[in-house]
């Protein structure tokens, strides 16, 4: 297996984050774990993240990755550079690259952010807004349930419509141009919060712009994979496979199907 881009979550949300990388950098393998076990991260105690993910992260280091993506919001906000100050290779968090994005896309700069309960308290969206641009407006809302969807695999039923409109009632009066989907769970229910946000409010999702600061940054330091393979992509989980397995592979689709895949449920604290 070539050197492979790692990427960890509290559960299948960092899985928009690896599609991207899928489209963008094809011939690049991923090395995913999603903490499935323990999410949601969102209500914990930020040490306690910060433990988890450093667990994560310790275990994926035994495969030699090139690169490390925290692709959960939870986690970049408490461990992110915590992270990058013990380990040599680059480490990118979700945060900085959907506040960039979102400064690109607003017209009005008064800007929605969604997330869990520890992305949200931890401010850390509206630091990096303002750290761009200080004249930005920022109304931030935690939605603890839509991580809870997503994990149980309920994303694609009409029944959670009310749950989103109800969730999202305090933004819809705010003068919001763009909503940053703050937890990388949020895009699996985009079509929902777009349909209750309107036409009129536009979403942004870090992924795309994660992925691209991801090839950047493996180019800048000569990482990018050259050689002409199928790569191999590895994904572990520390809790139900089955229900992992199957929210991947709608989610991947194609871009798994034709690849060497291999699975395997792993518990990070043993």
């Amino acid at each position: 297996m070539n050197q492979a881009i790692a990427v960890l979550d509290s559960g299948v949300g960092g899985l928009t984050v690896v599609g991207e990388i899928m489209r963008q950098l094809p011939r690049e393998s991923v090395l995913y774990f999603g903490d499935t076990a323990r999410a949601p991260y969102g209500p914990r105690d930020p040490a306690e993240v910060r433990e988890f993910t450093e667990q994560i992260v310790s275990f994926l280091l035994r495969f030699e990755p090139k690169m490390i993506v925290i692709a959960c919001n939870t986690a970049t906000a408490a461990a992110l550079e915590h992270i990058r100050g013990r380990v040599e290779v680059p480490v990118l968090g979700v945060i900085e690259p959907g506040a960039r994005a979102a400064i690109k896309m607003t017209r009005t700069k008064v800007v929605g952010v969604i997330g869990t309960e520890g992305t949200i308290r931890s401010d850390a969206y509206r630091r990096a807004l303002e750290a761009i641009s200080p004249d930005i407006r920022v109304h931030s809302l935690a939605c603890p349930e839509f991580v809870t969807i997503v994990e149980q695999g309920l994303y694609r039923s009409p029944d959670i419509v009310p749950t989103v409109e109800r969730t999202l009632a305090p933004l819809k009066a705010a003068p919001i141009d763009c909503l940053i989907l703050g937890c990388t769970h949020y895009p699996f229910l985009a079509d929902a919060i777009s349909a209750v946000m309107g036409p009129n409010v536009a979403l942004i999702s870090s992924a795309e712009e994660t992925a691209r600061e991801i090839s950047a940054i493996l180019h800048h330091h000569g990482m990018t994979e050259r050689r002409a393979r199928d790569p191999v992509h590895r994904f572990f989980c520390s809790g139900n496979p089955e229900t992992f397995r199957e929210i991947a592979c709608q989610w991947l689709g194609w871009r798994i199907q034709a690849t060497p895949v291999i699975w395997q449920v792993t518990h990070v604290a043993d």
